[in-house]
């Protein structure tokens, strides 16, 4: 049984949004209890101030989440994936972030008649990082992970989520990532990519 747990939440970035150039999602859910995932949500990325401006901004915010599962389901099995993911730019300062998380192999307890019950509690946000700690933190942060599989040998696979701008190329996304064409084509068709697609990027988190 597989379930979509939707999430929004608006984003005030601290100066104005003339424009979003660049912006991706990871996650670091996991199953903590029986019945409780928690983790963090991180949205980051860069934007233009004005139009005309060259410079960029960059941002950084992490939604710590808690999902809770009714009892009712057997937990053990479950796999955590981001089903859906987009933004919405709401005035010049507020950035709503969509997010459809997906609960994979859930399986009902025979005998258990309970309602069921969906909950995500979502904090508040954290402030982003200061410009300063946002660069030195970059090459860092292109290699968190997005959601975390295993293969039979238990090797580590790292997977990313982003959204295609008007400013993107296939070659400026592989620079970005540090990543050949070979990866990105290996999830995604190259060939047919738009404004505001996504491109799932994996890469050997070994």
């Amino acid at each position: 049984m597989k379930k979509i747990i939707p999430f929004k939440k608006e984003i005030t970035l601290e100066t104005n949004i003339a424009g979003i150039n660049s912006i991706s999602l990871e996650h670091t859910l996991e199953k903590k209890e029986e019945n409780i995932i928690s983790g963090d949500f991180i949205v980051s990325g860069a934007y233009k101030m004005t139009p005309s401006s060259i410079t960029l901004d960059n941002f950084e915010y992490k939604l710590p989440v808690n999902i809770t599962i009714d009892s009712k389901y057997n937990t053990d099995n479950i796999k955590i994936d981001i089903n859906d993911f987009y933004y919405e730019v709401i005035n010049d300062k507020i950035l709503a972030i969509n997010i459809e998380v997906a609960i994979d192999e859930l399986e009902e307890k025979k005998e258990e008649e309970r309602k069921e019950v969906l909950e995500v509690d979502v904090k508040e946000e954290v402030e982003p990082e200061k410009q300063e700690e946002k660069e030195e933190k970059e090459e860092t942060r292109n290699t968190k992970s997005i959601f975390n599989t295993f293969d039979d040998n238990d090797n580590y696979v790292v997977y990313k989520i982003h959204v295609i701008t008007e400013n993107d190329t296939i070659e400026s996304i592989m620079d970005s990532y540090q990543v050949t064409k070979d990866v990105l084509d290996m999830y995604n068709d190259l060939d047919n990519i738009k404004i505001g697609d996504k491109l799932i990027i994996a890469d050997n988190g070994n």
